[in-house]
């Protein structure tokens, strides 16, 4: 079965940044599209970003230029390096797998535990 497990969330002070990381694991084809989505308090998940299998990857306006996602497929690892951070980035961020490439579409059928990202002005 397929297996998400996210680290690296914590607090930083705003214009800080901040590294997550999901250990991604499964049947083949199953992560093959991945995603980062976030939910803060009182609000909707949301996507963040997107990439597929060749690494292409898709970002939500409002990290666009801040928010880099990438993906190590011998590591089975994806990544999401975040700069310049915003009090308004604070969330918990879920990592998301499917084998349909989903892009930003919230269809995700496999998800991590989720990390908290505080940041502080």
């Amino acid at each position: 079965h397929v297996q998400l497990v996210e680290s690296g969330g914590g607090s930083v002070q705003a214009g800080g940044s901040l590294t997550l990381s999901c250990a991604f694991s499964g049947p083949t084809h199953t992560t093959d599209s991945m995603a980062w989505f976030r939910q803060a308090p009182g609000k909707e998940r949301e996507a963040v970003a997107a990439i597929d299998i060749r690494g292409a990857p898709t970002y939500t306006y409002a990290v666009s230029g801040r928010f880099s996602i990438s993906r190590d497929n011998a590591e089975n690892t994806l990544y999401l390096q975040m700069n310049d951070l915003k009090v308004e980035d604070t969330a918990e961020y879920y990592c998301a797998a499917d084998a349909v490439n989903l892009q930003m579409a919230r269809w995700y059928t496999y998800w991590g535990q989720g990390t908290q990202v505080t940041v502080s002005s």
